[in-house]
């Protein structure tokens, strides 16, 4: 039984798990041939049926969408039914909060009862300014998700939890997130089902937040978090598999799952832990003795 067979629903991150900006991942597209798949994106800068067209026009089945943005929108509809809002995002962004039946807003001037902040290339300084203002102002403060960074073709850009960071900085305010790695999303994308699969590339937003919903989640090295953030992982960003890409769910889950391996060996050698053998099974040989205990050194990765 392959990986993909063993779990009635799968859970995918998008940007550094399937796509690179514009760009499908190398085998993305045939790994996800034939499944039906959830995507969770915390990126809030396209509406759900957006991302869907995108995701089409790639190759990839188009799936259900659940963006941080829906998840910004539910939690301050449901906290105040009828609020107001000062909206920092795209405006895909400011039409799911009128649909959620609240009150969008222009500027700190009318005193809003929120500030929902997601990622749009287009804000800048005035923008941050007026939510500062807002907040200062008594406004809650709900970011889409923390994300500091955001896989593109070209590399890491700034994402929305850097911008965030700057209004947080502005204010001494602390947001309140409803994405990845809160389990909202996770726990709303899984009802009906019963043995869900967390896939994505970042430990501190996928993995952590499929961890704390109590899902089994498979990391894949094609984004942000790398082998040495594996490695030093805390209990809490630790996944049930790690796989080099998403061909990795057509592979038997026990190929995945860290343990000692055929073909590669990896030990202790005083404070550092030396792999021997192909690099991504030498990896999942030392990931059981690095979280074990501290280490100085990686040798041979």
């Amino acid at each position: 039984m392959t990986l993909i067979q063993r779990y009635d629903a799968l859970l995918f991150d998008l940007d550094g798990t399937v796509w690179h900006g514009d760009v499908p991942i190398p085998g993305a597209v045939e790994a996800l041939r034939g499944c039906d798949p959830i995507y969770l994106t915390n990126n809030a800068s396209k509406a759900p049926e957006e991302v869907q067209e995108k995701l089409s026009g790639m190759g990839f089945p188009r799936g259900s969408v659940l963006t941080s943005a829906q998840a910004a929108v539910a939690l301050a509809a449901e906290t105040k039914p009828g609020a107001s809002a000062l909206i920092l995002g795209a405006d895909s962004f400011r039409h799911l909060a009128r649909e959620a039946g609240l009150r969008v807003v222009a500027g700190a001037d009318e005193r809003p009862d929120f500030v929902l902040h997601g990622h749009s290339p287009d804000t800048g300084w005035r923008q941050l300014s007026e939510a500062a203002l807002a907040i200062r102002a008594g406004a809650r403060y709900i970011a889409s998700n923390r994300d500091t960074s955001l896989p593109s073709e070209r590399g890491l850009m700034v994402g929305n939890g850097s911008m965030v960071a700057a209004v947080e900085s502005a204010t001494g305010v602390r947001a309140v997130a409803a994405g990845k790695p809160e389990t909202r999303m996770f726990e709303q994308a899984a009802r009906g089902t019963e043995r869900p699969l967390v896939i994505g590339d970042r430990l501190d937003t996928d993995i952590a937040g499929g961890v704390a919903a109590g899902m089994d989640t498979l990391h894949v090295l094609t984004g942000v978090s790398t082998a040495w953030d594996l490695l030093t992982a805390p209990p809490e960003h630790r996944p049930t598999y790690v796989a080099e890409d998403l061909r990795g769910l057509h592979m038997e889950p026990e190929d995945l799952r860290p343990g000692p391996r055929e073909g590669a060996r990896a030990y202790r050698d005083g404070d550092a832990i030396v792999i021997e053998g192909p690099a991504h099974q030498g990896l999942l040989a030392a990931l059981p003795l690095a979280w074990e205990a501290p280490f100085s050194e990686v040798r041979g990765l």
